[in-house]
């Protein structure tokens, strides 16, 4: 008779163990509004967004919402922050559909203070590939024209540089 009444005991409690609503929690993403550097048609732009979880809650991201098809999510892990802690989402954004400057967000759904929902915005130059006619640069020194564009584009010519700029 113990047994029973310890197994409905442990049953009731499971039960109510599991309607607990999650509380809201403050995220912070460094840099949300975010400009890239040009990038040359058909490249890929890996775009690294840090979730900084401020609240005393797990963060539980239930969806990430890009603005576009062209970008994807690149690992598929857990979607929960402990409190104080933090997590890098990594996103492919695929810019063979895009010529010009091309603007886009991604939001994050969850648990999140005060409207449940948390974005970064980004834009970037796609400049077609020049390969129907070529530029003054281009044909007087192929080398450091490449290397200049390389520096831009990768952001690698800079020290600490992190891709892109934001505004201050």
């Amino acid at each position: 008779m113990k047994r029973i009444v310890a197994f409905f005991l442990l049953a009731l409690l499971a039960v109510m163990g599991c309607t607990r609503k999650v509380q809201y929690t403050t995220v912070e993403i460094r840099d949300p509004v975010r400009h890239y550097y040009p990038i040359l048609q058909g490249q890929e732009l890996t775009v690294l967004v840090r979730l900084e979880n401020k609240g005393k809650v797990p963060l539980v991201i239930k969806d990430i919402q890009p603005s576009c098809g062209c970008i994807v999510l690149e690992s598929d892990h857990e979607m929960v922050v402990p409190p104080e802690r933090n997590m890098l989402v990594t996103l492919k954004y695929d810019s063979r559909k895009n010529v010009g400057r091309a603007e886009h967000s991604v939001r994050f759904w969850g648990n999140i203070s005060p409207s449940g929902m948390a974005e970064i915005r980004f834009d970037v130059n796609v400049v077609p590939d020049a390969s129907y006619h070529h530029d003054y640069e281009e044909m007087f020194d192929k080398e450091e024209s490449a290397r200049l564009l390389k520096k831009f584009v990768d952001g690698t010519g800079y020290e600490g540089s992190l891709g892109y700029y934001v505004d201050r």
